[in-house]
């Protein structure tokens, strides 16, 4: 049976950049829905919870490490709702997308994954080259605007249109995602 993966992106961040404080305005709105969504997906049978997470540059950095580090980072308020769970995938990442130098796509060939949910920040960066490779790859794309946060509203908003227009992403808010509706099959014509 085909399955979907959830796949968390880069939500383990300590807050302590560039852009942190206007990142983390897009962030503070998303967190209940995500842990929410993040829920379903644990409950669902035909789910796979993946979190994809950047290293910042530390190699040998642990799911352990990249978590104690965000929490004690300057939110950890938005950290300790959507803490990875220690029975589900975690693939350390060091470029934006969640395919590129991680196991990601293996992962979910293994899994026979045809759809992936994409959820996390930075949606006019990394949330949008993962659409961008999971299309690629051709895997259907479901994106939650309410699961993903911004730095740059505008930006936000461009690249989910991107993501709809030119990836077939599936734009739908978290509350319709993983529905007791079936999910989208992976798409024979793009």
């Amino acid at each position: 049976m085909p399955r979907t993966a959830m796949v968390v992106t880069d939500m383990l961040n300590p807050y302590q950049h560039r852009d942190a404080e206007q990142l983390q305005q897009g962030v503070e709105p998303i967190v209940p829905r995500l842990a929410e969504l993040i829920g379903r997906a644990r409950k669902r049978d035909d789910v796979d919870l993946i979190y994809v997470n950047d290293n910042y540059g530390d190699f040998a950095a642990t799911r352990d490490d990249l978590v104690a580090r965000a929490l004690e980072g300057a939110r950890p308020d938005l950290i300790e709702p959507i803490v990875p769970p220690a029975d589900c995938a975690f693939l350390p990442k060091v470029r934006h997308s969640a395919f590129f130098g991680t196991s990601l796509e293996y992962l979910l060939r293994q899994r026979d994954v045809r759809t992936v949910l994409l959820a996390g920040q930075v949606t006019e960066q990394c949330v949008l080259y993962s659409a961008l490779d999971a299309y690629i790859r051709e895997f259907s794309i479901m994106v939650p605007p309410d699961c993903v946060a911004a730095i740059h509203e505008d930006l936000g908003r461009a690249a989910l249109r991107m993501m709809e227009r030119n990836m077939s992403a599936e734009i739908v808010q978290a509350r319709d995602c993983l529905a007791q509706r079936s999910l989208p099959a992976r798409s024979q014509a793009r």
